[in-house]
């Protein structure tokens, strides 16, 4: 049976499908209130090129959430242009490095500047074509090409070409689907708000769920926004430690230490953030490695003093970020530091394991004001 509610010239009748409805309805409300309440919402923070995508990834790898197929195949693609995006951007730096490729592959920078500037790409389910595997092996194997690769800081070339070029027959095969590592190293700008849920243990051993927000692109109106995650868990900031020397994209005379520096004081002393725990990855610890060897930190930051110890490069760099945390006197602030690498699946399982092992539930945080 139903009830009747009347109201002046107007009966509104209540069945009991509707009360069995309402009840599912607040069934699910409470659900969901739950459900946010012991989730866990890290928000991943970093200046472009820091390797906050990448560590996605390795979490999707690590609690198995799998790529899909169609996922896979949108990789496909991105790798492609990848390949003819990354050389195109190879030789356009060779023109201001004042380098020139040999006169026998001149025709195969035409053909990939060409492509690049066109936007080539390839549709879904369409081979990589052909007529680039022998332009893009050639120019590869270029002296003067090697030579720009190694100036990339100078002009942000990307990082992931000496993972895919030397692979190319391999990428260029048919039937080629995209390996894990392929994923890992494959490069898309973050646009956007990326949510990401994964099933992870608190300290308490008990499975809550971890939301893990990765924010790109608006750098510049990123204070306008940013308040809108103040009731975030953690704040995961991610740091190229190769990029002491090293040009950012948007613009080839800014450095991208300095970069991430800013980035990281704004956040670090913002009113929004205030009793927030903070995770500092010091990422691409083996490129920095390899670097410092070469390339003078005294150049970029004339205070330091190490000379081309990676130990103590790393600790420069560190102290300089945790200075600038404890900038406006918030010495209780939690930050917690890891020194990373985030294309080594296994090195960030184990250092993501601990991240997870310090984290707590919106629920069990307190919050001022």
């Amino acid at each position: 049976m139903g009830g009747c509610l009347s109201t002046t010239g107007y009966t509104l009748v209540v069945t009991e499908a509707d009360v069995a409805l309402h009840k599912e309805a607040e069934k699910l409300l409470k659900e969901a209130s739950a459900r946010l309440a012991s989730q866990t919402k890290v928000l991943l923070l970093g200046s472009g090129d820091s390797g906050k995508s990448t560590v996605l990834k390795q979490m999707r790898l690590i609690h198995s959430v799998p790529f899909t197929p169609q996922e896979i195949e949108t990789y496909r693609q991105l790798i492609f242009m990848n390949l003819t995006n990354g050389m195109g951007a190879v030789l356009e730096a060779m023109i201001d490095m004042h380098l020139t490729v040999s006169e026998d592959n001149l025709p195969h920078s035409e053909l990939i500047l060409k492509a690049m500037d066109e936007g080539t790409d390839i549709r879904e389910g369409q081979p990589y074509p052909q007529e680039y595997l022998h332009p893009l092996e050639e120019l590869w194997k270029d002296e003067m090409v090697q030579h720009a690769v190694a100036r990339g800081n100078e002009a942000a070339i990307p990082e992931n070409l000496s993972y895919f070029f030397p692979s190319l027959q391999r990428l260029f095969a048919a039937g080629y689907k995209p390996t894990e590592q392929d994923v890992i190293y494959c490069r898309a700008r973050t646009t956007g708000i990326l949510e990401t849920v994964f099933k992870v243990k608190d300290q308490r051993g008990s499975e809550t769920e971890l939301l893990m927000v990765d924010v790109g692109g608006q750098k510049s109106e990123r204070r306008k926004w940013i308040h809108c995650f103040q009731d975030v868990t953690c704040i995961l900031f991610l740091v190229n430690l190769s990029g002491y020397d090293q040009c950012i994209v948007e613009d080839k005379t800014a450095n991208q230490m300095q970069d991430s520096m800013t980035i990281w004081d704004s956040i670090c002393n913002s009113q929004w953030f205030k009793r927030t725990s903070i995770v500092l990855f010091l990422n691409k610890n083996d490129l920095f490695e390899k670097k410092i060897h070469n390339s003078d930190i005294r150049k970029h930051f004339a205070e330091y003093s190490g000379e081309t110890d990676p130990a103590v490069g790393r600790k420069f760099f560190q102290k300089r970020f945790w200075d600038l945390a404890h900038r406006s006197g918030t010495k209780d602030r939690e930050v917690f530091v890891h020194v990373t690498t985030a294309t080594n699946t296994r090195a960030i399982k184990i250092v993501m394991r601990a991240v997870e092992g310090k984290l707590e539930p919106m629920s069990c945080l307190v919050h001022d004001g």
